[in-house]
């Protein structure tokens, strides 16, 4: 199969006053790249709209923008796992670019370069990428979310075996979303948040963009949703909300706790206290040995996988606490990542073994697998309670 020819990925586009010229590519592709400066150069537009949000924005042209991360922050707000799934997928297309020898997002760069060459406006046209990963996360229930990340983490070795002729052929489908594609049979809300939603955004985005003549660089894979899309009006603001956890979800965590107290409460009057302790000590010995097991597999320090013992019979019964943010805080504090570690990221993330060695990304895994541990240590407790009755 030949490569997607130029005609096809260059579509022009009208909206009251403005001309906007769609330039669909490829994000790890040299040809790509080659067509936008050429484009741009040619067009001479008032403004280049680019498929990037902000954060991704600084992450390509502002180097120094992980150095600025606060991670007691990505703790305490809850991100951490949103986080880390960003940085897999980023891992993922550096892969790939690194084994074609180009730069990932080469075609973003050249666009925003070509724009200052040329005296235009960069406008930045995407919905912020972790507003899209969180509304993904909400979406999911945890065994899927389970199933996503080590789909994600053992993927990262398959990227080293796709040429650039299978690159240049994937044009039609940004290479992250190709990727997370394969779960969409499954579930296909990830198609829905990932490309539907965002080819709602991009449209009404290039259509606010200022300028009269624009040309917007975007995914080839949203080329058919944007002009689909072109005639109707969206409510930006309904697309840029993080919706509310599942509402099983929140009423589930606080179900488990009282579940817990009403099991232990019937041992006690149905079979003795022996029964009641022995409920007690199931419920302790699960969650502590699998949130420190979750926390030792993420390479903790002792005093972490420690405070993930201690902390998640605790947790496991108080919904607003999780025994994660606490072995991510101890390890933060006795590990507290360094400028080299941010400026170190792009490279440690290219390998599986690079997530555990950057201190950023291993307390990162520090909270996803304590939580993880703890969650599945309840899971465990709980039948073995029940069979104390």
């Amino acid at each position: 199969m030949e490569n997607e020819p130029e005609d096809a990925l260059v579509h022009p586009l009208t909206y009251k006053d403005k001309e906007i010229l769609l330039l669909g590519t490829a994000h790890v592709s040299r040809d790509s790249a080659r067509l936008v400066r050429s484009v741009i150069e040619w067009e001479q537009p008032d403004t280049v709209a680019v498929e990037l949000c902000r954060s991704r924005y600084q992450t390509l042209v502002e180097r120094k923008a992980w150095e600025d991360t606060d991670i007691f922050k990505v703790i305490r707000e809850k991100k951490g796992a949103v986080l880390l799934l960003n940085l897999v997928l980023a891992s993922f297309q550096k892969r790939i670019a690194k084994t074609l020898g180009v730069t990932p997002g080469q075609e973003m760069l050249q666009a925003v370069a070509s724009a200052d060459a040329v005296g235009a406006a960069v406008y930045l046209a995407d919905r912020d990428l972790r507003v899209t990963l969180t509304r993904v996360w909400r979406s999911m229930g945890f065994f899927t979310k389970l199933k996503l990340f080590f789909q994600m983490l053992l993927s990262l070795g398959e990227a080293d075996k796709i040429s650039e002729t299978e690159i240049e052929k994937m044009k039609r489908q940004d290479m992250i979303e190709a990727f997370l594609a394969d779960m969409g049979a499954q579930l296909p809300v990830l198609k829905e948040i990932l490309i539907d939603e965002r080819d709602r955004y991009l449209a009404q985005k290039l259509k606010d963009a200022p300028g009269k003549k624009i040309v917007a660089v975007v995914g080839a894979g949203h080329l058919p949703g944007i002009r689909s899309h072109w005639n109707e009006t969206t409510d930006l603001k309904s697309l840029e909300t993080i919706p509310p956890r599942r509402p099983g979800a929140g009423l589930l965590k606080w179900f488990i706790p009282l579940f817990v107290v009403g099991l232990v409460t019937a041992g006690f009057f149905f079979s003795g206290s022996r029964a009641a302790k022995e409920m007690i000590s199931w419920w302790i010995l699960a969650n502590a040995i699998l949130a420190g097991l979750g926390a030792a597999a993420a390479l903790a320090r002792p005093l972490t996988i420690l405070s993930a013992v201690l902390a998640a019979p605790l947790t496991s019964l108080n919904p607003l606490l999780a025994a994660g943010w606490v072995s991510g805080m101890v390890e933060t504090l006795s590990r507290r990542p360094r400028v080299r570690d941010f400026q170190n990221l792009p490279l440690d993330i290219l390998s599986i073994k690079g997530f555990w060695k950057n201190a950023f990304t291993r307390i990162l895994l520090v909270v996803v697998f304590t939580n993880l541990g703890s969650t599945l240590g309840t899971l465990v407790a709980l039948p073995l309670m029940i069979r104390v009755l």
